[in-house]
C-alpha cells in the first residue's frame, strides 16, 4: 500500500507528487463519502470506474482518488480507536474510583479488625479468670450471656414502615461501602476495564451475601427502573408483586412487595419474600433501592404462607447507584438472603448455603443485564434471525421461564401429579390449561387447535460424582444422538405446529444436530442460543407422516469450564421454520447444579487482591483438584425435565411413553457420567491398572526404555525418588499408546493425553487412533506409520487433531516410536504430542 501522506490530513485535500495539496470542491468530497461508505477500499479498475461514473470527478486522477481513500481509512480507523481509547480512559477512571473506595472500605476493616482482636483477647482473659469461680452465680450468668434476646414485634404503621426503611436503608450502605460483613473476593473474577466489575462473596455472616461494584453506561434513575424489574433478569424470580405504595415526606418511596422465586430442583420446594423496598435519594444525589423481609411486624398488611412455598428472608439487601462523570453509573449491588436450608434435604442444602451460587445467579446476573440493555441501546442492530437483541433476549427468558415452569409444576398453573407406576425415579405432571402455563391463545384450524390440549411433564433429579457440569452438558449438545430418540423429537415438533397426532414413529436417517442459526452474541453473557436442524426426521403434515427435517432452538448456559461453582443448563424446544415471538414454546432439558460446599470456604484472612486473578489451566481436573492440588470428591445434582404436548384422549400411552424415555435418557447420562469422571490417578486409591494393559509401573518402564533405544535420548529425567510412572502420569506432554492392530485403538494415556482427549481411561479403550486426526493428519499417519515398524520410530509435524468431544487440538510436532516387552517383543506403539493446546 502507498505510504500516507501527512497521516491523514483533512478530507478535503488531495497530495500531488511536487508536495502541494489541492482542495477538493464540497460536491467532490460529499461523492467521495458516498463511494466510500459503498467501498471503502476500492481496486484500481474500481477507482477509474468511478471517475467514469461520477462526472464531478472527473478532473482527479486516479492516483488522488488512491491517496483520498487512503486518508479516509486512516482517518475511520484513527476515530475508531480514539472512541475505543476514550470508552476504555472512562472505564479505567471509574474503576479507578472503586478502587480507592475499596482500599478504603479495606482499610477500615482492619482498624475494625484489629479493635476486634483487642478485645477479644481482654474477653478471652477475663472469661479464663471467671472459670476459676465454681459458684451457682458465676455458672448461671454464663450461661445467660449466650442466649438469644427476643425481639418484640416491629410497627408495620405507616410511620413504623419508615423506621424499618431508614433503618434498612443504614444497614444496607453499612454493607455496600462499609464493614458490616467482611468479603472476600469470588473465586476466578477478573477485576479490570472489561470485566463486569469487583464481585465479592461474604464471610462468615448469617445466611449467603454477595456484593458487586461495577460500571454501567446508563444513567441512575433508568438503572433503578430496570433493577427493581426482577423477573426481567433475574431467571429465578417467578413473579414480584406490588402490594401497597407509600411515599414519604423526604420524597423517597416505600413499597410492600410479595416475590416468588423457582425451586432450581425437583428435589426442594421454591421460596417466596415479604419484602419492604424503599428508594431515596442520598445527599450526594446518589440513587439508592434497598430492600428487607417484614418479618415479626403487625398494624399493617401481612402476607400468609403459600402452598408450595418455604418462606425465606431478605437481609438488608439493595442497589446503590452514583452518577459517573462523562455519563453512566457507578453501581453497589448487595445481595444477603437468608434461604432455610433446613427446608431441603441435607445433601442439597449446599445449594442454600453457598455465596457463590447466590452472587452468580442474582448478583452477577443483575449487571450482567444492565451491560446488555446498555450496548443494545448504544448499538442497535438487527442480528440473526432477522431479529433484535431485545427480542432474541426475551425468547431466552422465555425458553428459560417454561423450563423453570415445568420443574416446579405449580398447582396455580393448572399441574396435577399423575398416580405413579411404582417407581419412583421419574415424577409425571399433567396440564389441561397450556394456554393458561405459557399465556398463549389456542388458535384453531380446520375444526382442531394448532397443537395439543394437554402437556405432560416428565422429570427427575439424579446425584452424580466427580463429573464437571461444563464438560458433561458440552457432550449432551454436542452430541444428541448418544441420548435422544429420533421419534420423540418427530412427535414433538409435530404435536406443537400440527393437529391431532398419534404416537411417535420413527424413520431411517441421519440424527445429526446441525447447528444452523448461532445466536451467541446476542444473549446473556456465558450464554447462547442457536437453531438446531435435525435432518432426515419423520414429522406430521397434512395428517401424514412425511420425511424432513426439525428445527430445535435451544438455549446453552454454563458451558465454561473456569466458572467456578456456575450452573450448566441445555434448554431445547422443537419450532416451525416461521418461528413468531408470540408461539408456542415447550421447552425441555437439563440443569446441572455443584452442590460442592467447599467452593465458598475462604480464608477469613484473605483481602480482596484486586489486581490479580484466580487463573485455572485448561481442562485439567478442574472439577476435583482444591487449591493444593489434591484430588478431592465433588458432587453435583442434574435435573432432566420434558414436556410433551398430545391429545387428552391418549394420556395414558404418552404417559408410559415418556417414563420410558426419561428412564432412559438417565441411564444414558449415568453411562456418559462414568466415562467423563476424572481417572483416579493423583488420589489415594492409588494408580489402578487400565483393562488389557500390564501392569503400571512395567509399563512406564518399557515406553521410557524404547523412546531410549529408538530415539537416543532419555524419556524422562530421574530426579528424587519419584517412580518412573509417576514421572511419566505428569509428563507435560501428552503421552498416549495404542494397540497393535488393524484399527489401533488406545490402551494408556498419561493425565495431559486424557486432558488433550478429554476422556478417562475407562472411556479411552473405545476411541481408535484414526478418530482423533483430521483428513491431513490421516494423510501424513498413513504415509509414516510403516516407519515405526521398520525402524522403530516416526516424526509427524505439527497439525490438528481432534478430542473426543469434537474439539480441535493444535500440537507442535508428534513422535511416534514401538513399545517393546522385555521379550523384545512389540507390545504396542506409544505417540507423545509436544505443545498441544485446543483451538
Amino acid at each position: 500500500m502507498m505510504a500516507v501522506t501527512s497521516s491523514c490530513k483533512e478530507g478535503n485535500k488531495i497530495a500531488m507528487d511536487n508536495g502541494k495539496y489541492v482542495r477538493y470542491t464540497p460536491e467532490q468530497v460529499e461523492a467521495l463519502e458516498r463511494l466510500y461508505h459503498d467501498c471503502p477500499k476500492p481496486s484500481s479498475m474500481r477507482r477509474q470506474q468511478l471517475i467514469r461514473e461520477c462526472p464531478i470527478l472527473s478532473n482527479i486522477e486516479p492516483k488522488q482518488i488512491k491517496v483520498w481513500f487512503q486518508n479516509r481509512r486512516c482517518r475511520e480507523k484513527q476515530r475508531k480507536e480514539a472512541t475505543r481509547l476514550q470508552a476504555v480512559n472512562r472505564k479505567l477512571t471509574a474503576m479507578n474510583k472503586l478502587l480507592m473506595e475499596e482500599n478504603d472500605r479495606l482499610q477500615k476493616q482492619v482498624s475494625h479488625l484489629v479493635y476486634e482482636n483487642s478485645y477479644f483477647r481482654q474477653h478471652t482473659h477475663n472469661a479464663t479468670v471467671a472459670t476459676t469461680d465454681t459458684s451457682c452465680e458465676s455458672v448461671v450468668t454464663s450461661g445467660q450471656h449466650h442466649l438469644t434476646p427476643q425481639h418484640p414485634p416491629r410497627d408495620a404503621s405507616p410511620a413504623g414502615l419508615l423506621s424499618i426503611a431508614e433503618e434498612t436503608l443504614t444497614e444496607f450502605l453499612s454493607k455496600a461501602t462499609g464493614t458490616a460483613v467482611e468479603w472476600v473476593q469470588m473465586p476466578g473474577m477478573k477485576p479490570g476495564p472489561d470485566s463486569i466489575g469487583i464481585v465479592a462473596i461474604s464471610h462468615g455472616c448469617p445466611g449467603v451475601a454477595a456484593r458487586a461494584c461495577g460500571l454501567v453506561g446508563l444513567d441512575p434513575t433508568r438503572v433503578a427502573e430496570i433493577l427493581k424489574d426482577w423477573p426481567s433478569w433475574c431467571r429465578d424470580c417467578r413473579s414480584l408483586d406490588v402490594i401497597n405504595v407509600l411515599s414519604t415526606g423526604n420524597g423517597g418511596t416505600i413499597e410492600l412487595l410479595y416475590m416468588q422465586l423457582y425451586a432450581p430442583t425437583t428435589l426442594a420446594p421454591a421460596r417466596d419474600f415479604w419484602l419492604l423496598r424503599y428508594t431515596s435519594v442520598l445527599e450526594d444525589g446518589s440513587l439508592v433501592v434497598c430492600e428487607r423481609s417484614l418479618n415479626n411486624t403487625q398494624n399493617g398488611p401481612t402476607m400468609p404462607p403459600a402452598a408450595n412455598f418455604v418462606r425465606a428472608e431478605m437481609l438488608p439487601s439493595g442497589y446503590l447507584i452514583r452518577p459517573c462523570e462523562g455519563g453512566g453509573s457507578i453501581i453497589h449491588v448487595v445481595d444477603h438472603m437468608d434461604l432455610e436450608p433446613w427446608s431441603v434435604p441435607e445433601v442439597l442444602r449446599p445449594l442454600y448455603e453457598s455465596s457463590t451460587l447466590l452472587a452468580q445467579k442474582t448478583t452477577m446476573a443483575a449487571l450482567h443485564h444492565l451491560r446488555q440493555i446498555s450496548q443494545e441501546i448504544s448499538q442497535p442492530n438487527v442480528t440473526g434471525w432477522g431479529r433484535r437483541p431485545a427480542a432474541l433476549r426475551a425468547v431466552s427468558q422465555k425458553l428459560s421461564k417454561g423450563f423453570n415452569e415445568a420443574v416446579n409444576g405449580f398447582t396455580d398453573e393448572g399441574w396435577s401429579m399423575l398416580e405413579s407406576d411404582g417407581v419412583d425415579d421419574v415424577t409425571l405432571l399433567v396440564n389441561s390449561s397450556p394456554g393458561k402455563m405459557m399465556g398463549i391463545n389456542l388458535s384453531y384450524s380446520n375444526g382442531f387447535p394448532s397443537m395439543g390440549n394437554a402437556v405432560l411433564c416428565a422429570k427427575a433429579s439424579m446425584l452424580l460424582q466427580n463429573v464437571p457440569p461444563a464438560i458433561l452438558l458440552r457432550f449432551l449438545r454436542e452430541h444428541r444422538s448418544e441420548w435422544a430418540d429420533s421419534g420423540i423429537d418427530a412427535y414433538s415438533a409435530a404435536a406443537v405446529k400440527a393437529g391431532p397426532c398419534s404416537l411417535p414413529v420413527s424413520r431411517g436417517g441421519s440424527f445429526g444436530g446441525q447447528v444452523i442459526l448461532p445466536l451467541a452474541h446476542t444473549i446473556e453473557h456465558e450464554e447462547f442460543m442457536e437453531v438446531i436442524k435435525l435432518e432426515n426426521m419423520c414429522h406430521y403434515q397434512e395428517d401424514m407422516i412425511m420425511p424432513g427435517d426439525i428445527f430445535l432452538l435451544q438455549l446453552c448456559s454454563g458451558v465454561d469450564e473456569n466458572a467456578a461453582g456456575s450452573c450448566a443448563e441445555l434448554i431445547f424446544a422443537p419450532i416451525d421454520v416461521s418461528f413468531s415471538d408470540n408461539a408456542a414454546i415447550i421447552p425441555s432439558g437439563f440443569r446441572i447444579i455443584p452442590l460442592d460446599s467447599g467452593m465458598d470456604a475462604s480464608s477469613p484472612n484473605r483481602t480482596l487482591d484486586l489486581a490479580s486473578t484466580l487463573e485455572v489451566g485448561a481442562t485439567r481436573n478442574r472439577a476435583t483438584a482444591d487449591h493444593s492440588g489434591r484430588c478431592r470428591s465433588t458432587k453435583s445434582v442434574m435435573t432432566i425435565a420434558f414436556q410433551f404436548v398430545y391429545e387428552i384422549h391418549l394420556q395414558e400411552n404418552v404417559a408410559t411413553m415418556a417414563r420410558q424415555y426419561v428412564r432412559s435418557i438417565i441411564a444414558s447420562v449415568q453411562r456418559v457420567a462414568l466415562a467423563l469422571s476424572p481417572s483416579p490417578f493423583g488420589s489415594h486409591a492409588g494408580f489402578q491398572t487400565p483393562p488389557g494393559t500390564p501392569e503400571a509401573q512395567t509399563l512406564a518402564r518399557w515406553i521410557c526404555q524404547s523412546y531410549r533405544c529408538y530415539l537416543g535420548v532419555e524419556l524422562l529425567k530421574h530426579e528424587g525418588s519419584e517412580s518412573i510412572l509417576k514421572m511419566l502420569w505428569h509428563h507435560i506432554d501428552a503421552v498416549l499408546c495404542c494397540s497393535l492392530k488393524a484399527l489401533p485403538v488406545f490402551t494408556f494415556a498419561n493425565q495431559a493425553g486424557l486432558d488433550m482427549l478429554e476422556t478417562t481411561l475407562v472411556a479411552l479403550q473405545d476411541i481408535s487412533l484414526e478418530k482423533i486426526f483430521d483428513g491431513n493428519g490421516q494423510k501424513a499417519l498413513f504415509a509414516e506409520f510403516p516407519q515405526v515398524m521398520h525402524q522403530g520410530f516416526m516424526c509427524l509435524q505439527g497439525g490438528i487433531c481432534l478430542s473426543s468431544m469434537g474439539r480441535p487440538v493444535s500440537y507442535e510436532r508428534a513422535v511416534a516410536w514401538k513399545v517393546v516387552n522385555d521379550e523384545e517383543n512389540a507390545h504396542c506403539i506409544c505417540f507423545m504430542f509436544i505443545n498441544w493446546s485446543f483451538v
